[in-house]
């Protein structure tokens, strides 16, 4: 998924955390695209630390963000505070993987608050929250990374404010 947007020119904004955003924000930068990695740390710490060659890459290539102060350490509270600066920064949230109780949902229904799209992958809808979430307005359920471009263009089209380049 991110890499079909990235090479679509769609910036990726993913958390740092290990697994699908480690995987998301590598897929971008392999595709020659933009990553804006959004952190629950202060911007001197790196967390996970497997990920700091990646914090380096993202910082030189792409964007990293952090409303924490330096020094800030990881903390269980940092990380839904990570997520609603990603909804807000975002045109739409994409949502690939997302157990009941995860990041990932609450990145979707932190978007939803803050009036941001949500595009969540048809394989979710086995999940009984997918299924009450795709019911919602704001939310389209989709299979493929031209799906989410497609939306993408729709709802960039649809707002008078927004620059893509």
């Amino acid at each position: 998924m991110a890499a079909g947007l990235a090479a679509n020119g769609v910036p990726v904004i993913s958390g740092l955390a290990a697994g699908i955003d480690t995987a998301a924000l590598t897929a971008a930068l392999t595709a020659g695209g933009r990553a804006v990695a959004v952190i629950g740390t202060g911007i001197d710490r790196v967390y996970p630390p497997q990920n700091a060659g990646l914090q380096e890459e993202i910082a030189a290539k792409g964007l990293v963000i952090s409303q924490f102060l330096p020094g800030s350490p990881p903390a269980k509270a940092s990380f839904p505070m990570r997520n609603a600066v990603m909804s807000g920064y975002a045109l739409a949230t994409v949502v690939v993987e997302a157990a009941d109780r995860s990041g990932s949902r609450i990145q979707a229904r932190l978007a939803l608050q803050h009036g941001r799209h949500v595009f969540l992958m048809c394989s979710l809808l086995e999940h009984e929250w997918a299924r009450d979430y795709a019911g919602r307005p704001g939310v389209t359920v989709v299979e493929t990374a031209d799906d989410v471009f497609a939306g993408l263009q729709r709802l960039a089209s649809e707002s008078t404010d927004l620059i893509w380049a």
